[in-house]
């Protein structure tokens, strides 16, 4: 469970144990959708890119190989070949974002597949069994996510189904764990906090949600299109409401720049796509800010992707030639350009860890939350 080891402001710096080993907090989640990391980047690499957690998807992977597939294979971790903990989303995002064509009901959702078409159900029991067959270490509740702005009626009503559901995945959860041929009898369930853009329907959702006492609590429904200052605000609406002995994890947060303005707010787990998309794209982040690598003054730079940094691809690699195998579509340039931001964002979460153990997290921030941010 959560233990608090240190704080400044609102900034905490914690641990969080599970059965597959110690997460030492704030973490990033490096996101590995359908079991790997786009670039070619496997779960042995991970170890030296100083990943923690290993967040993969309900959605993706009930549709292919299928979680019963996975299940038969050990789990995950057997699967994947990552021991430490993983985390699974429990695929109402990629229902409401992914899905052709979805039908809301008490029960659950209809929708269709977006990789055949084929017509499927899932609600809340369908998701923790899903989950529960991936044998993962967290489990997501499942929720509704609403696109911001939504009407306010709309939202609220949406945010009480959320906890009808969030009702559903506790029950099925527990009895779930009590089956012998579970795979992970300890799985831990972790509630969403929804209601949109609305502060008060926010606080009202926290309130309830935290009387179920779960393991740990996230808040969902931010970064889809409103500005950064609102989520800020939303955080700080909702933070003093979540429970101070639970991890608080914000969903598919960010850029450097919106980690740090979290960590400040008192979040402890993110995750986002961010760091393997843009290097792909060759957007590589550096301690001086974010470069394209496929701009022509790299053609012929022979420094690494960022002098400060130790990881394997700067320790070998120049920019030149990082370059050169993105623009000629080498997979290779793709895994190397993915390796150094993940290796980057955790190192920052490593360098924000240091900074609340040694009392200098404010300096840290302030001399980081611009520079991070800047094009260079």
């Amino acid at each position: 469970m959560y233990k608090l080891l240190k704080q400044e402001g609102k900034a905490r710096r914690g641990e969080f144990k599970t059965v597959h080993g110690t997460v030492q907090m704030p973490a990033f989640m490096n996101v590995a959708t359908c079991g790997a990391i786009k670039g070619g980047v496997s779960a042995l690499d991970l170890k030296d890119l100083k990943c923690q957690v290993q967040l993969c998807n309900t959605y993706h992977l009930h549709l292919r190989p299928g979680d019963e597939t996975v299940k038969k294979l050990g789990g995950l971790h057997k699967f994947t070949g990552w021991d430490g903990p993983i985390l699974t989303d429990s695929g109402g995002f990629q229902v409401f974002s992914l899905a052709k064509l979805r039908n809301i009901h008490e029960e659950g959702v209809y929708f269709s597949s977006h990789i055949d078409g084929r017509r499927i159900f899932m609600g809340p029991e369908e998701s923790i069994r899903i989950q529960s067959n991936l044998g993962s270490t967290i489990a997501m509740a499942f929720d509704e996510c609403v696109e911001n702005p939504s009407p306010y009626d709309y939202t609220k009503n949406s945010a009480q189904l959320t906890v009808r559901w969030l009702k559903r995945c506790k029950k099925e959860l527990e009895r779930l764990n009590a089956l012998e041929n579970t795979i992970n009898k300890n799985q831990m369930l972790f509630g969403i906090n929804q209601g949109g853009i609305y502060k008060d329907l926010r606080i009202d959702h926290m309130k309830e949600i935290a009387e179920l006492d779960l393991p740990g609590y996230a808040i969902g429904g931010l970064a889809v299109g409103e500005e950064a200052e609102v989520m800020y605000e939303i955080i700080e609406a909702v933070e003093p409401f979540a429970p101070s002995d639970r991890p608080r994890y914000l969903m598919g947060v960010g850029t450097p720049a919106n980690i740090l303005e979290a960590v400040a707010r008192g979040v402890d787990l993110f995750d986002c796509v961010m760091p393997s998309r843009n290097a792909r794209h060759g957007h590589l982040y550096t301690w001086d800010g974010v470069i394209n690598i496929n701009n022509q003054k790299y053609a012929e730079d022979p420094s690494p992707v960022d002098i400060n940094c130790d990881c394997p691809v700067c320790k070998s690699f120049s920019r030149a030639y990082i370059r050169h195998l993105l623009k000629s579509g080498e997979m290779l340039g793709f895994r190397l350009a993915v390796m150094h931001n993940l290796y980057f964002y955790n190192s920052l979460f490593e360098k924000i860890r240091e900074a609340l153990d040694n009392g200098c997290f404010t300096d840290f921030y302030s001399r980081y939350k611009d520079v991070l941010a800047k094009r260079i």
